[in-house]
């Protein structure tokens, strides 16, 4: 099935760490995203990068975060395994949750599709709704994306972001 150009597939980049090969993380994720690229994925538009303060608080480094908006013919598990292949070819190697990383790559929604069992992707992503470093970069590359399970805008998600969650444009 291919994905029709009404299907907003959007997915997040981050990264606080500095990569061995590529430097510093938003060179690194620069480069994740040219080799989303180059394995048939068409990036669409990505917003600008965006540091936040690691959640939960803690004396991490901040990460550098954005929001790409992409077109595919891969189905939701095929592309999310393209994304994990790309963390894994770049050095992430998975472990504890919240844990500083090289590279993040996560699918947020894929188009209006649903999927909350047992096996990934959840979608849209469980906890997309609750973090200003994926809703900001958000509207710059889909403003006019609603939560496929709430309804909600991203604009009415971020009005109800819960407090103290500290995030700043750091490229236009």
């Amino acid at each position: 099935m291919t994905a029709s150009s009404k299907e907003t597939i959007l997915i997040a980049l981050g990264a606080n760490l500095p990569s061995a090969r590529f430097g510093a993380p938003r060179v690194t994720l620069e480069a994740a995203l040219a080799a989303i690229a180059a394995k048939g994925v068409q990036i669409l538009r990505r917003s600008s990068w965006w540091e936040s303060e690691p959640m939960p608080v803690s004396d991490q480094p901040w990460y550098v975060n954005g929001v790409a908006s992409i077109a595919t013919t891969l189905e939701p598990a095929a592309l999310l395994a393209l994304l994990h292949g790309v963390e894994a070819e770049f050095g992430r190697i998975r472990g504890a949750r919240n844990e500083a990383r090289l590279l993040d790559l996560d699918l947020l929604a894929y188009g209006d599709r649903r999927r909350d069992g047992p096996e990934p992707p959840l979608l849209p992503h469980p906890r997309l709704a609750d973090r200003a470093f994926v809703l900001l970069p958000l509207t710059e590359v889909a403003p006019d994306w609603h939560h496929p399970v709430s309804g909600e805008s991203v604009r009415q998600l971020i009005a109800r972001l819960p407090e103290g969650q500290r995030i700043r444009r750091v490229e236009g």
